[in-house]
């Protein structure tokens, strides 16, 4: 029995067997889909960085740029194209966490043109952009008045006729000044002197927009004529005008004070002294007038502009009048502001012009540019000119006097 037994199940498992085999050659076993290989993923384009700055600047002045990234913290380079037509790196920066960098890009006073771009290690590099530079144009004039005889053609004519022929060329420029000859005030009394000028402040304000005046300097001998409190309105008037008043203040160190004018990101400020000093004129430590012409004075308040401002201009109230040379006085007076920082030194009172003379490197000296808008009374003084400044970082690139006539009180353009 026991191997029947084992021949049974023998025989069973060989039937299963077959069984299995035969199940198995009838049902075909499915075929496996198709492996996709997965589509490669393109590695994202760099982004370009974005490049922006002023469109223009004055000569040799720094300005900044700003370079933006998509991602925070990438270093950023500015490059610079040279004249060799290759990039050269000019400033570099990280950004910060959006982005974005300020770098500035260091002046370069015979450059009158940067183009640039921002690069970075995984940025595209930005699209250059181009920074242009120029002069910054100063017109200086002699002495003004909008009293006197003035104030006689202005009633006739109206306030901007004595104007009228310049008013156009001093508002082209970046920066017009001259020397306000005169009083501003319907207060005092007219002091003891042989002339005394005093015009209106609704005039003054006319004037200043109209001619596009900048800076009026009130360091001289006329600014006083109605006294102190005159003297203080004339001040206030001019201030109110938008226009900046140099050498003459509420006391000796607001006198003393440079006022800076800026253009094109060029500072350029302007000092006051006046060597014609009638009695009561003078500013005090608490009342209102005139910086005096001291070798003190000027070294301090030269030194002072110089520390705070690109370009220094002295103006001074000096010489003989009707005089066409400059004196020794003067020329002491120009030497000690050239040496303590100024880039030019201009001039008034003669009441006829004086000599430009070149002051070495970047440097003039104007020792009088001669009435202006005035009542003229020989042909002299009726001579006259716009004194064209170019400056720089270097101070005084160009100079150049355009001649006029005045005619009526009014200057004429030749």
């Amino acid at each position: 029995m026991f191997r029947l037994v084992i021949a049974s199940a023998a025989v069973i498992g060989a039937g299963s067997l077959a069984f299995a085999s035969v199940a198995t050659a009838q049902q075909p076993v499915p075929t496996p889909p198709p492996v996709t290989p997965p589509t490669p993923v393109a590695p994202p384009k760099p982004t370009r960085l974005h490049l922006t700055g002023p469109p223009l600047r004055a000569t040799g002045v720094s300005f900044p740029v700003n370079a933006t990234a998509a991602t925070p913290k990438t270093r950023i380079s500015i490059e610079q194209l040279g004249r060799d037509g290759e990039w050269h790196r000019v400033a570099h920066a990280r950004a910060g966490t959006r982005g974005g960098a300020t770098l500035t890009i260091k002046g370069d006073p015979d450059t009158s043109r940067f183009r640039l771009r921002a690069t970075s290690a995984d940025h595209l590099p930005s699209k250059a952009i181009t920074v242009r530079t120029r002069d910054v144009t100063l017109d200086a004039f002699g002495d003004a008045n909008v009293g006197d005889g003035v104030a006689d053609v202005m009633d006739r004519l109206g306030t901007r006729w004595p104007w009228s022929g310049v008013a156009g060329t001093l508002k082209s420029a970046d920066i017009a000044f001259g020397n306000l000859e005169c009083s501003i005030s319907t207060r005092g009394t007219a002091l003891v002197k042989e002339f005394t000028f005093r015009g209106s402040p609704t005039r003054l304000g006319e004037i200043v927009r109209y001619a596009g005046l900048d800076v009026l300097n009130l360091a001289n001998n006329h600014i006083g004529d109605f006294g102190v409190d005159a003297l203080r309105d004339t001040i206030a008037n001019v201030r109110g005008t938008g226009a900046l008043a140099v050498g003459a203040g509420y006391d000796s160190a607001d006198a003393a004070r440079p006022r800076i004018v800026t253009r094109l990101g060029l500072r350029v400020a302007f000092v006051g002294f006046s060597d014609i000093n009638p009695a009561g004129f003078g500013a005090g430590p608490s009342t209102p007038g005139t910086q005096f012409a001291t070798p003190e004075a000027i070294a301090a308040s030269v030194q002072a502009a110089k520390r705070d401002a690109d370009v220094v201009v002295a103006t001074f109230h000096w010489g003989i009048e009707r005089d066409l040379h400059e004196n020794a006085r003067q020329r002491v007076f120009a030497s000690q502001a050239l040496a303590a920082g100024a880039d030019a030194v201009i001039g008034a009172h003669p009441h006829v012009l004086q000599p430009i003379r070149s002051a070495g490197p970047h440097r003039v000296v104007a020792y009088s540019l001669g009435n202006f808008v005035w009542s003229a009374g020989s042909p002299a003084s009726a001579s006259t000119g716009i004194l064209h400044l170019g400056l720089s970082t270097r101070g005084v690139e160009s100079q150049h006097l355009q001649r006029a006539t005045i005619v009526g009180s009014r200057p004429q353009l030749r």
